[in-house]
C-alpha cells in the first residue's frame, strides 16, 4: 500500500511538473511571438502621387472603390490631419525622406523652379542628407524603392549617380528616376517648361520668317548685302533651334525613362504596361526578402498625370478616366498586401499608405477633371496654405502592436515618418541637424492623446504661406495665413490657365493683418475671424507670430538644388541605355538581386 501512495504521488508530481513546463513554453512561446512581432518589423510604406484625401472610401468618398486601402485603415490607425510638408513632389518627397523641410537641404524653389525638370540636371538630394533608408540599411535591412524617385540623378558626369537611391541608402531601385508628365503620353500637350518651350517657338518662327525676308530681298535686289552673310545669319538660327529642340523636342526619350539600379531598361518607357512592372518588381522583392528585416519603399506612379488606366479598369469607375486609375491603384496596393499576407509577413511588417500632397485641381482636358478631389478642403497641388494643397490620407496598420480602427484627429507631418521608422528598427535620428519630424508611435500606439506638434508650418517654395498651432490643454486648432494663391477665374478655387498656383509675385495676395481660421469648427477655411473678434484673434495671432520668430532661427542657407543652373538640362549628364544621342531599349530582364 505504501509503495503504490509513493507511485501515485511520484505520478502526480511528474504530471503538475508536465503542467508546469507546458505552461512555461506557452508563455515563452508568446513572448518569442510578441518579440519576433515588435523586434525589426518589416516596413512596407505606400505613397500615391497627386492623390486628394477624398479620393478615398475610409475618408468619406462613397462614389469610388477602394476595398483594398478601406480594408487598410479597417486594420490600422488612420491619421485625418495627416501634412504633407510641401504641396509639389520634388520638395514633398525630400522632405519625406529626410524628416525636414526641403528647403533645408535646397531641395526647394529660390527663383521659379519648384520641381526638378530634366533627368539630365544637375540638381537633386545632396549626398550629405540621410535618408530614412541610410539608417535602416546601417541597422541590417534590406531597403528597396520602386517607382517615382524625383530627387535627381547625376551631378557631374552620366554615370556618377551621386542622387541615385542607390546612393542615398537604398539597396535596389527599379523605377523612375524622374516622374510622369504629359510629354511621357504621345497624345498629350507638353508640360515640361511649355511656357519657355512656347516662347522659344515663337522666337524661332519670327528669326526664320527674318531670314526668309532677307533671302526674298536679296533675291528681288531690294536689299544690298552677300550671300555669305544671309548664309551666316541662317546658320545661326538654325544652331538656336538646334540648341534647344535637342531637349524639348525629345522630351519622353530624355525624361520617361525606367532604370533598374544604375542600369537604363526602358527608353523611351511604354506607359500602359508601367504599372505591371512597378506590381511585379514589388512582389518580386518582397518574395526576395521575407526572411527579412526589409524596407520597401513603393512610390506609385498613379495617380499624376498622364492618367493611363489599363482594359480592366478602363471605363469601370462613375468619374471617368481619373476614377479608373484610382481604383486600379487601389487593386495594385491590394495585390501588394496580398503579397505580404501569402508570405505569412501580415504580423510582422508596418504598413504606410499615403499621397505626397493634394489632388492637381488645374489637370483638366477642356471640361473633364484629370485631377483629384480633396474632399472638405480648400486648395490643391501646389498651394502650401491651404489644406486641400496638404491634407493627404495617412494609414499605418501593425496588427497585434496598433490598435485596429483607430482614429486619430491630431495634426502630423510626412516628415514624422522618418523618425518613426528609425525608431521602429532601433536607431537613432542625426543630432548633427535639425529634424522637424516626430515620432508617431505613441500616438499611434495610444500612449500619448496629444501630437508631439504644437506647431507647423506651411512653405510654398521659400516662402512662409502658413502656420498652425494646436493648443495643447484645449486641443483647439489655429491656422494663419500671411499669403495665399490669387485663383483664376476669379472664385475657381483654383488657377486654371496654369499649371499650379505660384508662390510670389502678381498671383498672390499678401495678408496684413493675416487671415485666422479656427479650424476645429471651420476645417475647410471658409469663415476667417474678423481681426476686431476681439482678444482671441490678437491673442492666437501673436502666439503663432512668437512661433514663427522662434522658427526662422532655425533656418540656415543651403546651396539651391532648383535653381536654373541645376535644372536646366545637360546633354553629358542624360541616362542613356545606349550610344548618346541614339538612347532606346526595351530590356525585359528578370528583377535582380539585391
Amino acid at each position: 500500500m505504501a509503495h503504490t501512495a509513493r507511485r501515485r504521488r511520484a505520478a502526480h508530481a511528474a504530471s503538475d511538473s508536465l503542467d508546469v513546463l507546458l505552461i512555461m513554453c506557452l508563455l515563452l512561446r508568446t513572448c518569442e511571438l510578441k518579440s519576433a512581432n515588435t523586434s525589426k518589423p518589416n516596413i512596407l510604406l505606400i505613397m500615391a502621387d497627386d492623390l486628394g484625401i477624398g479620393d478615398l472610401g475610409c475618408y468619406g468618398n462613397g462614389t469610388l472603390r477602394t476595398p483594398n486601402i478601406d480594408r487598410l485603415a479597417e486594420e490600422g490607425v488612420r491619421l485625418t490631419q495627416h501634412l504633407a510638408a510641401a504641396p509639389l513632389c520634388t520638395p514633398s518627397r525630400a522632405a519625406f525622406l529626410t524628416g525636414r523641410h526641403a528647403f533645408r537641404s535646397g531641395m526647394d524653389a529660390t527663383d521659379g523652379y519648384r520641381a526638378l525638370q530634366w533627368n539630365a540636371g544637375s540638381g537633386g538630394l545632396p549626398q550629405n542628407e540621410t535618408t530614412f533608408a541610410r539608417i535602416l540599411q546601417r541597422q541590417g535591412y534590406t531597403t528597396g524603392l520602386i517607382g517615382k524617385w524625383h530627387q535627381g540623378v547625376n551631378c557631374a558626369s552620366r554615370t556618377d549617380h551621386c542622387h541615385h537611391p542607390l546612393h542615398h541608402g537604398f539597396d535596389y531601385f527599379y523605377g523612375m528616376p524622374f516622374t510622369l508628365v504629359n510629354d511621357c503620353h504621345p497624345d498629350r500637350p507638353p508640360e515640361v517648361d511649355a511656357g519657355l518651350r512656347a516662347r522659344l517657338w515663337l522666337y524661332t518662327q519670327i528669326m526664320a520668317l527674318g531670314v526668309l525676308t532677307i533671302v526674298a530681298g536679296k533675291a528681288c535686289r531690294l536689299i544690298s548685302i552677300s550671300w555669305k552673310l544671309v548664309l551666316s545669319v541662317a546658320t545661326l538660327v538654325l544652331l538656336f533651334f538646334t540648341s534647344w529642340y535637342a531637349s524639348f523636342g525629345f522630351v519622353r526619350r530624355w525624361n520617361c525613362i525606367l532604370m533598374r539600379n544604375h542600369e537604363v531598361t526602358e527608353q523611351p518607357m511604354v506607359l500602359e504596361r508601367a504599372m505591371s512592372l512597378v506590381l511585379e518588381e514589388a512582389v518580386s522583392f518582397i518574395a526576395r526578402n521575407k526572411r527579412g528585416p526589409f524596407l520597401l519603399f513603393v512610390s506609385l506612379l498613379h495617380v499624376h498625370v498622364p492618367l493611363v488606366a489599363t482594359e480592366r479598369f478602363l471605363g469601370k469607375s462613375q468619374h471617368g478616366l481619373y476614377g479608373d486609375s484610382v481604383e486600379e491603384m487601389d487593386w495594385l496596393v491590394g495585390e501588394i498586401l496580398n503579397a505580404v499576407e501569402e508570405h505569412g509577413l501580415k504580423n510582422t511588417t508596418v504598413t504606410y499608405f499615403t499621397s505626397d500632397h493634394g489632388g492637381h485641381l488645374e489637370a483638366r482636358d477642356g471640361h473633364v477633371q484629370l485631377g483629384g478631389w480633396n474632399g472638405i478642403y480648400r486648395g490643391g497641388k501646389g498651394m502650401a496654405g491651404w489644406e486641400g494643397g496638404i491634407r493627404v490620407p495617412g494609414i499605418f496598420r501593425w496588427p497585434g502592436v496598433l490598435p485596429a480602427g483607430r482614429v486619430t484627429h491630431e495634426p502630423t507631418s510626412l516628415m514624422d515618418v522618418f523618425p518613426t521608422v528609425v525608431q521602429l528598427a532601433g536607431g537613432q535620428v542625426p543630432q548633427d541637424r535639425v529634424i522637424d519630424g516626430r515620432s508617431l508611435l505613441p500616438l499611434l500606439r495610444g500612449d500619448a492623446e496629444r501630437s508631439a506638434h504644437e506647431f507647423l508650418f506651411h512653405y510654398c517654395g521659400q516662402y512662409l504661406h502658413a502656420a498652425r498651432w494646436h493648443e495643447k490643454d484645449s486641443g483647439r486648432l489655429w491656422k494663419v495665413h500671411y499669403t495665399t494663391p490669387r485663383f483664376h477665374p476669379e472664385g475657381a478655387g483654383a488657377c486654371h490657365g496654369r499649371g499650379v498656383c505660384p508662390c510670389s509675385g502678381a498671383g498672390v495676395t499678401h495678408h496684413d493683418p493675416p487671415l485666422l481660421f479656427d479650424l476645429s469648427g471651420d476645417p475647410s477655411e471658409a469663415r476667417p475671424l474678423s481681426p476686431d473678434a476681439g482678444p482671441l484673434y490678437r491673442e492666437a495671432v501673436a502666439r503663432l507670430g512668437r512661433a514663427v520668430r522662434e522658427h526662422r532661427r532655425s533656418l540656415s542657407p543651403a546651396p539651391a538644388q532648383l535653381s536654373f543652373r541645376h535644372v536646366a538640362w545637360k546633354p553629358w549628364l542624360q541616362p542613356c541605355c545606349g550610344p548618346f544621342p541614339f538612347c532606346a531599349c526595351s530590356r525585359d530582364a528578370a528583377p535582380g538581386e539585391t
